[in-house]
This record gives C-alpha cells, structure tokens and sequence, in this order.
C-alpha cells in the first residue's frame, strides 16, 4: 500500500534527480528557508528523527511545526529539549523467539475485533515487517561433520508448531515476509540484506519518495544496522506491534552523546577489543535512553563491519542506539554486499543534498562527548556477568580468582594479597580457594576456571570478517602446530549468515576450525541466548554440580547475564573470536594468555598466543580475496523460499488463527478476552503485598529467562502434566507463544535473588501464609484472594534484552506497580505498554534504606482522577509491627500517550479500541 506522508504545512517538499529517476524528498535545508530553525548543527542521527517529522507533519494532529522548531531549538540550548514527539519508522524487524508472540497477540487481537463487532481485516501491519528465524536452533551436536544437519533436523521436530503457526502468519497478514530457518541471525540478515540506508516507497499521489531507512526491532540488538546509518533500536513486542499497526512512537527528543574516535587499531588487536572498550567508557558516562553518534577522523580508518560490531553493542552500553553517519565506507559496504548500484548512487545523492553526508568538515552540535584513541586499545576480555566488566586480557586470570574468591566467601582483600603470578598463571599457594575434581569416568581433572564451553556464536562478531577470519587463521596455525581444543571443552561455530560459511570454506578455513572441533552447528543465534545445549559430557556437568565448580565459558556474543548461557556456567566472558579458539586450546581461564604457553607442539615446545595470532595483513588480504559481493548475491538471491522442510510445512488458509487446544506452544492469550468498548480509568492501588525484594541490575533475563527449565519448575510441571517429556521441554524463549508456561518462568532465573528470603537462588518467594513457595505459586493464591502485588528493585531494573514478555508475564503475576531506583528504557515502556505502573524512589530512599523484608502491606494513592505524566503520588509502607511511612514515588509514566495506555489496559488495548471505532 502507498505510504502516507502528513500536510507539509512548511512547503519542505523538493525534487532530486539520481541516475534519470526523480525522487521526492522533505529537504532540511528547507525547513530552514522556511524559518524554522537553523538545523545545520544537528547530528546526523538527530536530522533522521528531524526528517521524519517533516514528513508527517500534520496540523499537530500527530506532529506540529513546533516540534520541527523544537530540533533547532535543541541545537542553541546545548543538545537538550526533551519535547515529546511521535516518530514513524519505516519498517520492524522481529526474531523468533519475540516475534511469535507478537503474532499470538495480532491472532488474538483479530478475535478481539471481531469481539468488539469489528473487521478482522484491521488488524494488519502498515508497515513492512520482516521476522526472521534465528532463535531456535540449539547446539545438541557439536564437534563433528554431522551437527549441523542434526541440530537443524531436532529444531524442526521441536518447532514443528511454531513455524506453522508463523508461515500461517506470513499468509494471513499483509505486509509481513519471514525469512526461513537456517539463513541467519536477524541483525546479520537485516545488515547484509534487508536494510537500505535511504528507503523509498510511493506516496498516495503515485510519487517515488525517498526517506532515510528507520525501523524498529523486537530484539534488542536491532542497533547493530546503525553501523550502516540506518537508525533503529530495539523496543518490546508491545511497542513493535503498535508500530506495525500504524501508532507513532511516542519519545522524547533525545540527547546525543557525541564519541570521538581518533587514531587506529595496533596490531594484535580486534574490533571485539574496541567495542568492549567503548562498553567500560559508555556504560560510566552513563547513556541510557540517549542516542551516541560517532565521529572523528579514526572513522576513516574503522571497517562498517567494525562499526556493526560497536552499534549492536549499544543495549549493552546503555544507549538507545550507536549511530554512524554515512560516508564513503557506507557506499563502499553497501556495494561489496550485493546491493543494487542505483540504490547506492541514491544513497550518496541523498547523503550530500539533504545534509546526512559525514565530510571532513563534519563537526555537529552534541549534549556531550567522550574521545578515544583507538591506539590505545588492548586485548580484552569482559565477564563473568555483565558485559561492561571490561578486563585487558593480561589480567584477566587475576580478576577471576577474585571472581572465585568472592563466590567462595573468602575477603577480597586478602584474597588480593594472596595472589601472585607465576609463569603467567594465578597462585595462591597458602589458601588457593580454586577446587580441582576429577571428572568420574575420564582421564582428567577440572576446576573453578574450567572452560567448558568455548563458542564463536551471536550476530556481534560473525557479521565482521575479520574476526572470523582472525579466528579461522589461530586454528590453522595452532592445528599445524599439533595444538587440539581441551577435551572438557564444548565448541561450537554458529555464523550469522551464510555467507559468513561460503567464505570460511573459500579461505580453507572451515577445515581448520572444524579440526580444533568449531564446527558449523548452525545459522543462527545459539550460545548467547542460552541455546547451548548439553555440556559434552554429563561426568563433567555432574563434576560441576556435586563440587560447586565456578565453570567458565567464553563466547563471542554480545550477553553474559547470570544464568543465561548455560545452568552449569557460573562465569561467562565475552571475547573475540579469535580469542574464543585460544580459549578453547588452553581450557582455563586462570591462566594469561599473554605471558604463559597455550600448549605443546608435536616435539613438546611451548606454544604462546603470540605464535598462532595472524597479522592484521594476513587476515586482511584473505578477506579482501573471499568476501565478495558475488558471494552475498548468491547466498540472498532466494532469501524467502527457505529449503526443502520449510517449503513442506503445511498451512491452513484462514484469517483468523483456529487455536489447536492441545497445542503447548501456540496459546490464545487472556488479554483481549471480555474486552470492554470503552477504556476504564487508573485507580489507586490500596493494601499491595510485596511479590519480591531485588537487587541492582535485574536483567529481563532475571525476570524472563529465555534457556533451559527443569521438571521440578512451574513451567516443567505444567509441561509433565501434559504428556511432553523433559527431552522435549524445549527452551522458554521457544515457548513465548503459550502465556501458561511464560508466566510460571516470570522471575525463575536459576540465579535471580528474592531479598525476602535469606541465602535462596531461583524463583522463590513468601506466599500468603508466610512460608516459602515458588514465585508462581504464591501469585496464584495472593490473586484468588483479590490482592494486588508490587515489585521492589535497585538501580538499572529490567535492563538486557527487549523482552515483552518480562512485562507481560509481570502483568499476568497480577503486578500493579514495580518501584526501583531506576529503569532501563525497553522494559520501562513495556511495564506501561501492559499496564503495569512503573515508580522511581525520591529523595535517596531505596528499598533498603526503608528496611523492607517482605511482609509489608503497600498503598499508593493519587493515580485516580487527574494523574499526569512524572508525578509524584505518595506511597504507604505499612510495617509488620504496624508502624506506618509515608514516601513520595515518582512514576515513570513519561507522556500523556502512556497515561491513555494505562486507562485502556494496555497499548494493545487502546489500538484495538481505537480500530474497532474506526
């Protein structure tokens, strides 16, 4: 359908002529002339938002000329003018794992209509939404010529219901195209393939109109594609389904972080050490819910596939997104990647006419700045927990016998005085605190620092080339040496795209990765969401568990949460590929790669790291000779079509979904049923119980997990008492479609602390009688009593991944409100977006200061009548021994648009209101 553009009322309409075809464009400079505003000093991320409110400026109906004059005002006043405004992306982009319960919600919400007495046919995306498969392969096989076929034929037997029910999707829904399992990671295919850099559509006067490529995504890591100047950011399923149902985003004007790179890479250094870095930098500057643009003459010397590396680790840093404005390297990608010449001289034409081109003289207005030599950069490694624990590799195994010493109780500072090095390895020959066990059954030992898994995995490296090839070039050089991977070690290799295997093989490289066990598992995302499968032998899981072992992997993603990659992992490091297949050869991470042998050769010599690292030259001219932009045409020119299983699943052809009753996978949601015409109103919430007590830097997978359940769970049980065996539970990211078994996962991260209970992990609680029960358990009962729940949390709540569910499942637990100190941007939304009132502490109070433990009953009132966007409403503690405190809370409802989202229950409510008026 043609796309729609708003009145103009500035006249900011112009013409451009690239290669004989005429585009229409909304011309800043226009804007200008049109007295506006001086608009010159933007960056360039800041004139994409720019460009999009001339585009739908409409009378203020939706957008107003001032808040086109809200963009230059931004400029004078020092980078800052949180204006609310309603910003359009072009285009969605989902995965799996949050794409299909973004369908469940469009299905239910075509019965929803029809409830309402409304036309099915209005629930369809009006803007193009790609999903692409790329969650649910799992590494069962590793290690040998055979994985890849067997992961990818048990992904198939385990997700036979949920392709059906997307392919139903792809056919029932306009606008909406899947991309088949096996072809990639979302992030790599929307990067390589699907992004633009400058889009273009009709207009419903039969005009070709050309805009800057924007979207939004369902998976937090949709920033990687601003490496390629394309702005887009991750947001909840919530938010994504509104915006493909034709709902502005509603946001702020953001500040702009300015980061300032200079110099270039050294040798021995790698893009994974650069993003790690500008992680530390960012994450202390303190960026959330800003935008970061880079600039600076060490641009000219950064690869766009290092650039992707950075942008795709913004959720990670904090930002909303990393931007790079276009330049010569954009053209340059966007050529050796197969897109259309025409389209490539379109984005350079645009580029320099509507100011978006970065020059030599680009020098824009920011809020802020950081600088970085990238001369500066060093080896790295970042773990165990969270990827902002940056460690140059060189310390690394001091900083993990702290890790050791910490989980085993012991004080840091003696710990500290304890450590020495010897021959580059980590001693404490007094009071070592490491536990070594020998695995039953095998010829060797392992111990706290064990790699267990090693895994080249996740869309941040295996789009670059020149990591994968780093990585591809150790392995030949340690295999020629006679260096193996450890036999305790799990690897894995599980590339972005396709055509990161078509130029592994090219290089001859597979066949020296797959002799140090790296073999290709799957084309997909796998280790850093929790896909990892079994360890490779149950003796050394059970080694790990029956000695409390502080396991290690070390992968090449982008996550390294509590609980994530593995249950029989404590300590996750994030680190280059490169580094991954070193890891892999040593086995351990008490040792420093830097200064002590990997291994032995064939006559017993000891091998350094220094002896297997190529040349920045060497992986230069192989990528130069293999990564082709024949090789990207070839691997995307059927990019849909999907092989011979996807081509054999069968659909019915129906509009609305016939909800199989048996299904364990695919279930109608509650949230529309019983629907009401008209919206209620807020009201305030009175005699609350306290669900859980958390601490700082709860992640949504704290409070979703997306890995592996056990039988003795919630979510296991329901599963057990349906017939389906503990083989074949699958993962709770796989079972997002069912909302029985999501809401039973909500807070039962095996590693997630409840501070009512004293000493416990998992997802445990109070319930009504005082005693201990399972987080579920306890929700069920407080609910059939009529009591409403709240959440108590620290600093940086709900950070991670944009998970919908972390907020739906928390709406289904019958929470009312979650008060913490502070949120992250994503999950503050989707708390709204499903009617669940987040609060911050003022005033320095937190949850421990008021001494809370759990038995305290809460009111907060001034929600009814006239509650207004960030106000401050009072808050009632009432004690056990029944002393009462007063607190003020502000709620972080940001704009008048969320307040009509909390009368309606919800965004989705207020869509499908809206539609079945219309």
């Amino acid at each position: 359908m043609p796309i729609q553009t708003g009145t103009d009322t500035a006249k900011t309409r112009r013409s451009l002529q690239v290669g004989g075809r005429d585009y229409a464009y909304y011309s800043i400079d226009a804007a200008t002339e049109a007295g506006l505003g001086d608009f010159s000093k933007l960056p360039a991320a800041l004139k994409v938002v720019l460009e999009n409110m001339l585009r739908f400026e409409d009378n203020g109906r939706t957008v107003s000329v001032d808040d086109i004059k809200a963009f230059a005002e931004w400029a004078t006043q020092g980078g800052k003018n949180p204006r609310e405004i309603a910003y359009r992306p072009a285009r969605v982009l989902m995965q799996d794992f949050t794409g299909v319960p973004a369908v469940v919600d469009l299905a239910a919400m075509r019965d929803g209509i029809i409830g309402l007495g409304g036309d099915p046919q209005k629930i369809n995306p009006l803007n193009p939404v790609d999903l692409v498969i790329d969650h649910s392969v799992m590494i069962d096989d590793f290690g040998n010529p055979r994985a890849f076929q067997r992961n990818v034929d048990l992904e198939y037997e385990r997700n036979l219901e949920r392709y059906t029910f997307l392919k139903w999707g792809q056919k029932a829904f306009n606008n909406f195209r899947v991309v088949p399992p096996g072809t990639g990671i979302c992030h790599q295919v929307n990067l390589e393939y699907l992004a633009q850099t400058v889009w273009t559509d009709t207009d419903q006067d039969g005009a070709e109109v050309a805009y800057p490529d924007t979207l939004v995504g369902t998976d937090s890591h949709t920033t990687m594609v601003n490496g390629l100047a394309v702005l887009g950011w991750g947001v909840g399923g919530i938010e994504a389904e509104a915006a493909m149902l034709g709902q502005p985003v509603s946001m702020l004007i953001p500040e702009v972080v300015g980061f300032k790179l200079t110099g270039r890479m050294m040798e021995g250094t790698t893009a994974t050490d650069l993003v790690l870095k500008v992680v530390q930098m960012l994450r202390q500057k303190g960026v959330v819910g800003k935008f970061v643009e880079f600039y600076g003459e060490g641009l000219d010397h950064l690869p766009l596939a290092d650039r992707a590396t950075i942008a795709n680790m913004a959720p990670e840093y904090g930002a909303t997104c990393g931007f790079f404005p276009i330049d010569n390297e954009t053209l340059r990608y966007l050529r050796n990647t197969g897109r259309d010449e025409d389209r490539i001289a379109l984005v350079e034409a645009y580029a320099k006419q509507n100011g978006f081109w970065r020059g030599a003289d680009y020098d824009p207005v920011y809020t802020d700045t950081l600088h970085l030599d990238m001369g500066d950069i060093v080896p790295a490694i970042s773990g165990p927990k969270r990827p902002q624990d940056y460690t140059p590799l060189n310390l690394a195994a001091r900083a993990f016998y702290k890790t050791v010493a910490e989980y085993r109780g012991v004080d840091l500072s003696v710990a500290a005085n304890e450590m020495v090095d010897e021959g580059g390895a980590v001693v404490a020959p007094a009071n070592d605190v490491r536990k070594t066990v020998a695995v039953e059954g095998k010829d060797y030992a392992i111990r706290d620092g064990s790699v267990v898994i090693a895994a080249i995995t996740s869309c941040t490296n295996t789009s670059n080339p020149y990591v994968m090839i780093g990585a591809g070039l150790v392995a030949r050089k340690a295999r020629a040496l006679g260096l193996t991977r450890k036999p305790w070690v799990k690897t894995s290799l599980a590339p972005g795209s396709q055509v990161v295997g078509e130029y592994l093989e090219a290089a001859g490289l597979q066949e020296d990765l797959d002799a140090l066990g790296f073999n290709l598992v799957g084309y997909g995302c796998t280790t850093c969401i929790g896909n990892s499968g079994p360890l490779g032998d149950a003796a050394i899981s059970k080694a790990i568990h029956d000695n409390d072992l502080v396991a290690t992997a070390v992968l090449s993603g982008n996550r390294n949460f509590e609980g994530r990659i593995s249950p029989d992992v404590r300590a996750n490091y994030l680190a280059s590929p490169p580094l991954v297949v070193a890891y892999a050869i040593a086995g351990d991470v008490n040792i420093d790669l830097t200064k002590t042998p990997i291994g032995k050769d064939q006559d017993g010599k000891d091998v350094y790291l220094k002896d297997i690292w190529p040349t920045a030259q060497e992986v230069a001219e192989l990528v130069e000779a293999t990564v082709t932009r024949q090789a990207f045409q070839r691997k995307y020119a059927d990019v849909f079509k999907g092989d011979e299983r996807w081509q054999a699943v069968e659909i019915t052809d129906s509009e609305t979904y016939d909800w199989p009753p048996s299904s364990t996978y695919i279930q109608n949601p509650p949230y529309f049923q019983g629907m009401s015409k008209d919206p209620g109103e807020i009201s305030d919430i009175d005699g609350a119980r306290i669900l859980a007590i958390l601490g700082d830097m709860i992640t949504t997978d704290h409070i979703s997990p997306a890995g592996s359940f056990k039988p003795t769970t919630p979510a296991g049980k329901y599963l057990t008492e349906r017939q389906v065996a503990p083989k074949d539970f699958n993962s709770y990211g796989s079972r997002r479609g069912n909302h029985e078994i999501m809401m039973r996962g909500t807070f039962a991260n095996i590693r997630i602390r409840n501070e009512m209970l004293e000493g416990v992990e998992g997802g445990y609680t109070k319930g009504p009688d005082g005693q201990q029960t399972s987080i579920f358990d306890a929700s069920m009962e407080y609910q059939a009593q009529g009591t409403p729940l709240v959440i108590f949390g620290g600093v940086e709540y709900g950070a991670g991944s944009s998970r919908d569910w972390a907020a739906k499942g928390t709406n289904l637990l019958g929470v009312k409100a979650v008060i913490a100190e502070s949120f992250e941007r994503i999950h503050r939304s989707n708390l709204v977006g499903m009617g669940v009132i987040p609060f911050e502490f003022t005033e320095g109070e937190n949850r421990k200061s008021l001494g809370l433990k759990g038995d305290e009953v809460v009111s907060i009132h001034g929600l009814a009548g006239e509650f207004k966007p960030l106000s401050l409403v009072p808050c009632t503690i009432r004690y056990a021994d029944g002393t009462e405190k007063t607190i003020q809370l502000k709620a972080r409802v940001d704009t008048e648009v969320e307040i009509e989202y909390l009368k309606n229950g919800g965004v989705l409510h207020y869509v499908l209101r809206n539609l079945a008026r219309a």
